[in-house]
């Protein structure tokens, strides 16, 4: 009798223990999972000190970010600036050549961009542009469209999670120059963009279908290559687009810039990042899974390629904290045997979206050579 009595009480408690650690589980699940899913207004934080000018540079208070080598973005409440790479650095002050806009005053608390541009094609680079809208399944969503000389071979950029279509604007330059118009979109659930029904990102398991909406848009003008550039999450909605939609086929070229091409690699290094054990990645991915209806294994383009694999240039920074760079490496180890014809370009020391900004020349030599070959752009 008494034995029953332990067995039933401790049965009890663990199935009282049980409930609690699956509770426990659910709770942080469903905290990353906001994490993730959530669109929220990323707070504009300006953690870098300005420290004047000396002799035309822009001098800055050391930091892990004002060392980052090459060209950025300095953006304060108020202002912009163009920075070049360093300088020199002594004494805590780290130097750097004011190329464009105006230097924050000494003391004025400051922000380092990727984003070495801000404001629209004509403000920011003095580039002819419209305002366009694309109709998308969700109502329509805004664009600019760059006009050049090749009104046949058309860009469209797609920005990243909590980035804006400002992202682009680097690369805009070049693309001109090379005569493709470029037409860089919005999509849902992007400021003052329809949002998706449940409020949420899907992580490109929908926002694919607003890259779909603009490839018939730019087709509606006339058409009829079409080069997708995705960054970071818009590599993953890139990925998508080419499995996906019935007008991957037009898709003559793509260039992804440090994309999620495994979710859960990123979100792997996404809970390093922040102290949390890797094997609560599979509760986040299960929790966001159920919350919408995500397959996060159809986001693996090593096992699961699209069918239509069209010329890509892969670039990755080898520093990227945000989306891990072996992901790329383990993409183009596998393309030969997927039949991808795909270059990859790995830059040294880049954290996340900022190759371009860390080995400009070299960004800039991968991305007119690829298109030369893959669209017949101008060298």
């Amino acid at each position: 009798m008494a034995r029953r009595k332990i067995i039933r009480i401790t049965a009890t408690s663990l199935l009282v223990l049980l409930v609690l650690v699956t509770a426990a589980l659910g709770g942080v699940g469903w905290y990353y999972s906001g994490e993730l899913l959530e669109p929220a207004e990323v707070p504009r934080r300006y953690p870098e000190t300005a420290l004047g000018v000396d002799d035309k540079n822009v001098v800055l208070a050391e930091s892990k970010l004002t060392l980052q080598r090459g060209t950025f973005g300095v953006v304060w409440p108020g202002g912009t600036a163009k920075v070049g790479d360093i300088a020199s650095t002594r004494n805590g002050r780290v130097e750097r050549p004011l190329l464009e806009g105006t230097a924050p005053p000494e003391g004025t608390k400051v922000r380092m961009e990727t984003n070495v541009y801000q404001g629209n094609p004509k403000t920011s680079l003095g580039l002819v542009y419209s305002d366009v809208a694309i109709p998308g399944e969700l109502g329509d969503m805004p664009a600019w469209f760059v006009p050049a000389s090749n009104p046949d071979t058309w860009v469209i950029t797609v920005h990243g999670r909590g980035a804006s279509r400002e992202e682009a604007l680097r690369v805009v330059p070049q693309l001109h120059g090379a005569g493709l118009p470029v037409l860089l979109i919005t999509y849902r659930n992007d400021p003052g963009v329809p949002k998706s029904p449940d409020g949420l990102y899907h992580l490109g398991d929908t926002e694919w279908h607003d890259v779909e909406a603009a490839i018939r848009y730019a087709q509606g003008q006339g058409a009829k290559k079409i080069v997708l550039y995705g960054w970071s999450m818009g590599g993953a909605i890139v990925g998508q687009t080419l499995a996906r939609s019935g007008l991957a086929a037009s898709v003559s070229g793509v260039v992804l810039d440090s994309p999620v091409t495994n979710w859960t690699q990123t979100l792997n290094l996404q809970a390093e990042n922040r102290g949390v054990p890797t094997w609560l990645t599979p509760v986040a991915e299960v929790v966001s899974g159920w919350r919408a209806d995500i397959d996060f294994d159809r986001f693996d383009l090593v096992r699961s390629p699209p069918a239509l694999k069209p010329p890509t240039l892969l670039v990755h920074g080898s520093a990227d904290g945000t989306v891990p760079a072996q992901s790329s490496r383990d993409l183009a180890t596998a393309a030969n045997g997927l039949g991808w014809p795909l270059q990859y370009v790995e830059i040294p020391g880049a954290d996340h979206t900022s190759g371009w900004n860390v080995a400009t020349d070299t960004y800039r030599t991968a991305l007119g050579d690829f298109l030369t070959r893959s669209v017949g752009a101008k060298p």
